[in-house]
C-alpha cells in the first residue's frame, strides 16, 4: 500500500528557503514486490540499478528492516525506528527485507535552509542513518505534512517547511540525546557541572575547579562538556554571567562597575566589551532604559 502526494513550488515560496516536492507513506508486508508503483517521474527507481535525485529526502520506518547503500554509506541494514536521509546528486539505492517488509514515511524538499546546514557538517553524505525509535512525535509530523500537502491550501509549503525544520531538528536531537545517554554516568556529571556553573555565577569559582570537585581532568571534562552541550564550559559560564548582569542592570542600582566585578570580570572596560558583543549594546544603554 502506498500514499503519495507530489507538490509544486512557486517562485514566491522558493524565497522562502525550503519547498517541499513529495510526501508519502507505504507499507510492505512480507513479500510485497518493491518498488511500489505510482511514483512519479524521476523518483521510481530499479533497485540494482539505483537512482540520484536532484532535491533531499528524508525517511522514517517506525517498523521493519530493509537495507540501504550509497555513494558515501556501504550497504547498512535499516532498523525499525531508523531514518535516512538522501541527498541531491548522491547516488543510492534501498529496499525493505523482503522476509519482514517495512513502514515507511517519506518527504522529499530542497533550497538554501538544508544547504546551509550541509555546508556547516551538521548533515553529511558520509553518515546518512539516524537510529531515533519509535517517535509519535516524528510520526506525528509525517502526518501532518501529508494533511497539508492533500489539502494544498495556500501558503501550505511555508506550513510543510515549517514541519520539515521540525523532523530535521528532532531527528538530530533525539539521536544526539540517545548517543550520551549511553553513558548516564558522563551525563549526570555534565548535568551536575552545569547546575554548579548556574550556582555560582557570582563566586570565583572556576572551571577547573569545578572538574577537580567532579573528580576528572579538566581536559577530559572540556571535550564532554562541549560535546554534550555545544559550548566550552568556559563559554558556557561566560555567557550566563551576560545574562544574569542583563538582569542585575535591569533591576538593580548596582553600577556598571558594581555588576561587572559582581560576576567576575576581568575589569569593568573587559565586561563592557564582552556585553557590547554578545547583547548588541552597551550596558549603560540597560540601564537608561
Amino acid at each position: 500500500m502506498q500514499n503519495s502526494k507530489y507538490l509544486l513550488a512557486t517562485e514566491r515560496d522558493l524565497k522562502w528557503g525550503l519547498t517541499v516536492s513529495t510526501v508519502g507513506y507505504e507499507e510492505i508486508a512480507p513479500g510485497d514486490p518493491y518498488p511500489t508503483k505510482g511514483h512519479a517521474d524521476g523518483y521510481y527507481f530499479n533497485i540494482e540499478k539505483g537512482r540520484v535525485l536532484n532535491e533531499y529526502q528524508l525517511l522514517y520506518n517506525p517498523e521493519g528492516e530493509g537495507v540501504f547503500e550509497s555513494a558515501h554509506c556501504p550497504q547498512t541494514k535499516i532498523k525499525a525506528g531508523d531514518m535516512f536521509l538522501l541527498f541531491p546528486g548522491e547516488w543510492h539505492t534501498y529496499h525493505p527485507n523482503p522476509r519482514v517488509g517495512w513502514k515507511s514515511h517519506w518527504i522529499g524538499f530542497k533550497g538554501r535552509n538544508m544547504d546551509d546546514r550541509v555546508k556547516a557538517g551538521f548533515l553529511t553524505p558520509e553518515k546518512p542513518i539516524y537510529h531515533v525509535g519509535y517517535s509519535a512525535i516524528i510520526e506525528g509530523l509525517y502526518r501532518r505534512a501529508f494533511a497539508a500537502a492533500r489539502e494544498e491550501a495556500a501558503y501550505s509549503q511555508q506550513e510543510m517547511a515549517g514541519l520539515v525544520n521540525h523532523l530535521i531538528g528532532k531527528m538530530y536531537s533525539l539521536e544526539r540525546n540517545i548517543e550520551l545517554s549511553r553513558n548516564q554516568q558522563q551525563v549526570d556529571m555534565i548535568d551536575k557541572a552545569r547546575w554548579r556553573i548556574r550556582e555560582s555565577l557570582e563566586s570565583e569559582t572556576t572551571i577547573q575547579g569545578i572538574a577537580e570537585e567532579l573528580g576528572v581532568s579538566y581536559s577530559n571534562f572540556r571535550k564532554l562538556f562541549k560535546e554534550y552541550t555545544g559550548l566550552s564550559p568556559s563559554t558556557y559560564q561566560q555567557e550566563l554571567r551576560l545574562l544574569r548582569a542583563k538582569e542585575l542592570l535591569s533591576t538593580t542600582d548596582l553600577s556598571i562597575k558594581e555588576i561587572a566585578y559582581r560576576l567576575n570580570f576581568e575589569s569593568p572596560d573587559y565586561f563592557s566589551a564582552k556585553f557590547k558583543a554578545k547583547m548588541g549594546i552597551k550596558p549603560s544603554e540597560v540601564k537608561t532604559k
